[in-house]
C-alpha cells in the first residue's frame, strides 16, 4: 500500500505541533526538528517516513488475518477511535484501559462472557421477569461493561497489534503490550516516552484534525489489508523455510520437519 498522506496534509492538520519545551521528554530528541515561541516543532519528514512503515506493518498484519487493537481514551478521541477502527473490523479501547486487559486475558473474558449474558437478558424477555431495581441493576452493569469491553467483545484472543493514538497517556496499554511482545504503533507527542514502541509515528496527539489524520490513515491501512488477505492465504498457509519449519496462515509455527542424516 503506498500511503497517500504528506508533508502538506501533515501540516493542515497542525501534526508538526509539540508540546511547551519545559514538558517534553528527552527521548523524542531525534524527532525534533527546532523551537519556536516555546514550543517543540516536531519533524514531518520523520513523521511521514515512520507512518509509511506503520501503515505497511498494519497492512501485512490484517492482510495475515490478524487482528490490530485501536486504543484512544482521551475524551476527543472517543468516537473517532470507535469509528475508524469499526470501519476497518478491527477492535477497540476508546473509554477506559482496565489493568489486565491483555495481561489478565482470563479475567477478561469473563467480563465479556457476563456482557454477552446481559445483552442477552436485555433482548430475550428476561428483564420483564425481574423487579423494576433488579432490571436497573443489571441494565446499568451492562453499560459499564459495554463502555469498557464493547470494543472487544468478539475479539479472538490476544491483539496481534497494537494502535495507540497517545502513547504518553496510553502507557498502561504499551506497558502491557509490551509485556507480551505484541508488537505496538503509537502516537507519540514531545513528552511521550518512546522506549520499547516498535513504530514511533512522531505527532500532534492533542489535536482532533491531526488524530483524524493519524487514525484514519492505520485504518486505511487495514483495510488494505483485508484486501490482500487472499494472495497471503494462497502464499502462507503452508510455507516451509531452509529448516524445515511449517507456518500457518497466521504465521504460527504447527511442524518441524527433521532433516534426514547424509549417508
Amino acid at each position: 500500500m503506498a500511503v497517500t498522506i504528506n508533508m502538506r496534509e501533515l501540516l493542515e492538520a497542525g501534526s508538526h505541533y509539540g508540546h511547551q519545551c519545559r514538558r517534553w521528554n528527552a527521548k523524542m530528541r531525534s524527532y525534533i526538528f527546532g523551537e519556536r515561541n516555546g514550543i517543540h516543532i516536531i519533524d514531518l519528514q520523520k513523521t511521514v517516513s515512520s507512518l509509511k512503515k506503520a501503515c505497511k506493518f498494519a497492512e501485512e498484519i490484517v492482510a495475515r488475518k490478524g487482528q490490530v487493537l485501536f486504543v484512544g481514551t482521551k475524551r476527543q478521541a472517543r468516537s473517532l477511535i470507535a469509528e475508524e477502527a469499526s470501519r476497518c473490523g478491527m477492535f477497540y479501547v476508546n473509554y477506559r484501559w482496565l489493568g489486565g486487559t491483555l495481561t489478565n486475558n482470563q479475567t477478561m473474558k469473563q467480563s465479556i462472557h457476563t456482557l454477552k449474558k446481559l445483552e442477552k437478558m436485555s433482548t430475550d424477555g428476561t428483564y420483564e421477569k425481574l423487579t423494576k431495581k433488579e432490571a436497573l441493576n443489571f441494565e446499568r452493569l451492562r453499560e459499564k461493561l459495554e463502555r469498557n469491553l464493547g470494543g472487544i467483545k468478539d475479539m479472538r484472543g490476544l491483539p496481534d497489534a497494537v494502535f495507540v493514538c497517545d502513547a504518553h497517556k496510553e502507557h498502561i496499554a504499551i506497558k502491557e503490550a509490551k509485556k507480551l511482545n505484541i508488537p505496538i504503533i503509537a502516537i507519540a507527542d514531545t513528552n511521550a516516552d518512546p522506549e520499547g514502541i516498535d513504530y514511533v509515528v512522531p505527532g500532534n496527539d492533542d489535536s482532533l484534525k491531526s488524530l483524524k489524520l493519524f487514525t484514519k490513515t492505520i485504518a486505511e491501512a487495514c483495510l488494505s489489508g483485508k484486501n490482500l488477505q487472499n494472495q497471503f492465504q494462497d502464499k502462507d498457509e503452508k510455507k516451509e523455510t531452509k529448516e524445515g519449519t511449517i507456518y500457518d496462515q497466521e504465521g504460527h509455527t504447527v511442524k518441524v520437519m527433521k532433516k534426514k542424516k547424509e549417508a
